[in-house]
Formats: structure tokens, C-alpha cells, sequence
């Protein structure tokens, strides 16, 4: 099987929404890490502190032909047209192990999809 990681930087606002919606589209699990950063616009600041924007990074190990599929819903449940909330891209995977819970479901997804 070849694996990519779909990485989403969301608003926490849509969380849920966007683990519903990539899930639904074939995600089998995501991994959740909190993350900051800024953009080609500068950050807001209030009495001299930055109002950083939150943002979640999720993390989706999926098979490779699911991945455009699971970014297209991320990215309409994560509402990334708006300007400012957040991005959605993918990275091929060399290797990938540790996956044996999941493995059932993903090999019944890839003859699905191709047969």
C-alpha cells in the first residue's frame, strides 16, 4: 500500500467538524497537535501582546488514494476559503509501521475503490 499524511492547520472552531468530514471521507485517525503561527498578514496585537490565533494541526495517515477525497472535505467542513483559516496539504510516506489495527479496513477500502 502507498501512504500519504494529509496535514490540516485549522481553526479550533471546526475541530470537530473537520474530523467528522475527514472521516467520513476515509480517514481512519487522526492525531491532534495544538499550533500557532502567522501569515502574510502580521498578527493583532492588544496593549503591546500579540492575539495569536489558535489553530489545531491534524495529522491523517491514509491511504494514497484517499487522500484528495479527505482533503476536499477538510476543506470545505474547515471552511479554508476564508481568509485566515488555516491550510490543508499532503506528503507522500516512504514507510509507515505500527498500522496493524488497520490494516483490515484500509486493504477493504483500496479493492473497493480500485475494483
Amino acid at each position: 500500500m502507498r501512504f500519504k499524511v494529509v496535514l490540516a492547520f485549522v481553526n479550533d472552531k471546526y475541530q470537530d467538524e473537520v474530523i467528522v468530514a475527514a472521516k467520513a471521507a476515509g480517514a481512519t485517525g487522526v492525531t491532534i497537535l495544538n499550533a500557532r503561527g502567522e501569515g502574510i498578514n502580521s498578527q493583532k496585537s492588544f496593549l503591546g501582546l500579540n492575539m495569536e490565533s489558535q489553530k489545531d494541526m491534524l495529522l491523517f495517515l491514509v491511504e494514497d488514494f484517499m487522500a484528495n477525497d479527505i482533503m476536499d472535505a477538510i476543506y470545505e467542513s474547515g471552511n479554508l476559503s476564508d481568509q485566515g483559516n488555516g491550510i490543508t496539504f499532503s506528503l507522500d510516506v516512504d514507510r509507515a509501521i505500527g498500522l496493524e489495527s488497520q490494516m483490515k479496513t484500509m486493504e477493504k477500502e483500496a479493492k473497493d475503490h480500485y475494483f
